[in-house]
């Protein structure tokens, strides 16, 4: 009589799909940008100068970064739905400014404007709000798998698309998929929980709980080491794989949908037999042996296409589970103000690991900055075999409500 809690009743399939639409649609505006933009701002008056190019770049990060814990904490007290139209009308203003712009400045108020919609938190305590905790680690796939695959489709399309519409039609293109993403939380979305009011722990106390500390620690260390590896990657692909840019996603987009088809396996296992632990930490070790590998044998196309290959399931293993874990390891009452403090930890890993990459590998070289990858995933994988994972509880289907 415990099977129907093996399988998504209708509405969280609904549910997950919506989502990981909504995630998917913002970020394609994003990601469409990201290969073509220091291009395009040679145009423009002060685009000669790359701090102003890669502050622009920066900006949405920073300003993300910023507005994560509040938009979690007011999704706790307003509600999810609402908090995530606000984001989304505001990311869509910045992406029409950023496309009116005349100049470098008032690409970086656009891009700040854009990166003020900080609805991630929102939207994965608004997953975690309409699935059961043992489905939930699929739902936080669907919407980290939507993201992967929309890089990847990026990497493809963006020079396409920049030589039909421009940048301004891109920066356009960004705030309409913002817009549609509205119409479909709207219309596609099942209703949300009611909120709750007001958080009832204080932030202080959700920042400093230890199982969240090291769950931070983790998708800080992630992001981090995922931009610093692409801060030399593409080089590499071009040094000693003898790739030029333009074709680099015939490598990007075949590992990607490769894994894909690996992590599903490893997270019905990590769901339905309650292997957390032992997964999660292999996915944490496959990340250091991906980063030695690197250092020692990545001197070819197909070794880095392996390494890349193997790169891409760890990473979305854990950008499936950590969120996951992070929801079911949080007070209820706080549970956005949780996932707040999580993407901001994100948030801030990608900015510094795409900083210190870039200086590492400038002053000291690319396998400098492979080690210290390794040697923070190594931490990380210590701090992770000490914590304590939440045990999973089957919630019976019929118990479920909106």
């Amino acid at each position: 009589m415990s099977a129907p809690s093996d399988r998504m009743s209708p509405d969280e399939r609904r549910a997950g799909v919506s989502l990981a639409s909504i995630f998917a649609l913002r970020m394609l505006g994003l990601f469409l940008i990201l290969p073509v933009f220091s291009v395009y701002a040679k145009t423009l008056p002060g685009g000669d100068n790359l701090a102003l190019v890669g502050f622009a770049l920066g900006a949405y990060g920073l300003t993300q970064a910023f507005f994560q814990i509040p938009y979690g904490i007011a999704s706790d007290i307003f509600g999810r739905k609402q908090v995530i139209v606000l984001g989304l009308v505001i990311f869509a203003l910045g992406s029409f400014v950023a496309a009116w712009a005349p100049d470098m400045t008032w690409i970086i108020v656009g891009r700040v404007l854009q990166g003020a919609g900080a609805i991630s938190a929102a939207v994965t305590a608004l997953a975690a709000d309409l699935t059961r905790e043992e489905h939930r680690t699929k739902v936080m796939a669907m919407i980290g798998s939507s993201i992967g695959l929309v890089f990847a489709l990026s990497l493809v399309g963006a020079p396409l698309l920049y030589g039909w519409i421009g940048m301004g039609g891109l920066f356009s293109m960004t705030g309409i998929l913002a817009l549609a993403a509205i119409v479909l939380l709207i219309k596609a979305v099942p209703p949300a929980p009611a909120p709750l009011g007001h958080a009832k722990l204080p932030l202080r106390q959700v920042v400093l709980d230890p199982d969240l500390l090291r769950l931070n620690l983790g998708i800080f260390v992630l992001h981090m080491v995922q931009m610093a590896m692409f801060v030399v990657l593409p080089h590499a692909l071009v040094d000693h794989g003898g790739l030029q840019a333009a074709a680099h996603w015939k490598v990007y987009l075949p590992a990607v949908l490769v894994s894909f088809a690996v992590m599903v396996p490893a997270i019905i296992a990590a769901e339905r037999k309650d292997k957390m632990r032992p997964i999660f930490c292999a996915a944490i070790a496959l990340l250091v042996v991906v980063q030695v590998g690197l250092i020692f044998f990545g001197e070819s196309l197909w070794s880095l296409g392996l390494w890349l290959l193997l790169f891409f399931v760890a990473f979305n293993v854990l950008e499936a589970t950590l969120p996951s874990l992070v929801s079911r390891t949080a007070p209820p009452a706080a549970k956005g103000a949780a996932l707040g403090v999580y993407n901001t930890t994100q948030a801030m890993g990608l900015f510094i690991g795409g900083a210190a990459g870039g200086y590492i590998a400038q002053h000291f070289g690319d396998n400098v900055v492979f080690a210290v990858c390794a040697g923070l995933v190594l931490i990380w994988l210590v701090v992770a075999n000490s914590m304590n994972f939440p045990q999973r509880r089957v919630t019976p289907a019929a118990t479920q409500t909106n």
